[in-house]
């Protein structure tokens, strides 16, 4: 079974809402609201990926936070009176997030930390594991380091065993380092059953997607790059791709891009041909995808800045 064969197949992040907040009532009461579901649904997209955090489901010893999980119970509602299905994506865990500014760290060497890892995802898949033609599970985002990958190797497969004494069929995504990296992906064990897929990020060439953010250290942040000289071709994410298409094929599982997109600072018509670019090869290969991110978070589709390319943009989405 494959995301495709699910019917997932073109999706858009709700980024910002139950991660990357601060978890104020308001934020998410409001942030992202029914309207929010009927649009994206309008807009031709037939999934979403909803990124949570721990913190909103799990105290710090492990006991379970019932308000979470009657937001996401709402969520995953609202989703499917809309016609859209619904990554589960655990962006933050005890131990461990992508972003170092949320001061969670030991989770590769702890198994306490570990234990509470397999322990949420058991309350998630008694939750939602009979509905596994709706709902998809999303391990963990992007580990990073790549000292990391052995442990999380072996993590991810221990978790896959404890998941499906509540959700068989349920299927479970898996990202590598380097942020879910593309180039990373023929890192990972082989799947621990058939219905584990690969997933992997791509804001690549980043000089181009994020020039101008202020949390990338890695260039100037007064750098501009337009399209034209940033070296993005068909070619170019061919290249990049090959490998993880190679390790899917040679393992007998699939691809999912569960985030890729452009920042706001980038004029809307050269972000536009960045997708055109990425999306040729997505189409050629098969690979479902989802857009980062629906509304700000410095990538927001829904927002003013892409307002002059939006129709465009919806017919590559």
């Amino acid at each position: 079974m494959t995301l495709t064969e699910l019917g997932f197949r073109k999706g858009v992040n709700l980024g910002g809402w139950m991660s990357q907040c601060d978890y104020s009532q308001e934020r998410l009461d409001t942030f992202i609201t029914e309207p929010d579901f009927a649009q994206i649904a309008a807009w031709g997209f037939d999934h979403v990926r909803l990124p949570v955090d721990f913190n909103l489901f799990q105290e710090k010893d492990g006991s379970l936070i019932e308000a979470g999980f009657v937001r996401l119970d709402r969520a995953a509602a609202l989703a499917e009176k809309y016609g859209l299905k619904l990554v589960l994506d655990l962006h933050k865990t005890q131990g461990f997030s992508f972003d170092a500014g949320e001061n969670e760290a030991g989770f590769f060497d702890s198994i306490r930390y570990q234990e509470l890892f397999y322990q949420l995802w058991e309350a998630f898949a008694k939750r939602y594991g009979n509905q596994p033609g709706q709902i998809v599970f999303e391990l963990l985002n992007e580990v990073t380091d790549p000292s990391f990958i052995e442990a999380w190797n072996r993590i991810a497969n221990a978790c896959v065993t404890r998941i499906r004494q509540y959700a068989p069929e349920t299927l479970i995504l898996v990202g590598s380092y380097h942020n879910n990296g593309a180039r990373e992906v023929p890192a990972l064990d082989p799947p621990a059953d058939d219905r584990v897929i690969y997933n992997f990020h791509c804001y690549e060439p980043l000089a181009f997607t994020h020039q101008g953010a202020f949390w990338v250290d890695a260039f100037p942040q007064d750098r501009r790059i337009p399209f034209a000289e940033s070296g993005t071709t068909e070619a170019y994410f061919e290249e990049l791709f090959a490998d993880a298409i190679a390790k899917a094929e040679q393992e007998h599982t699939s691809l999912y891009c569960g985030e890729y997109g452009v920042i706001d600072i980038v004029p809307a018509e050269d972000a536009l041909e960045w997708f055109r670019a990425i999306h040729a090869v997505f189409e050629r290969h098969q690979i479902p995808r989802c857009v980062w991110s629906y509304k700000q978070m410095n990538f927001g589709i829904a927002d003013a800045h892409m307002d002059s390319v939006r129709e465009e943009l919806l017919k590559l989405l």
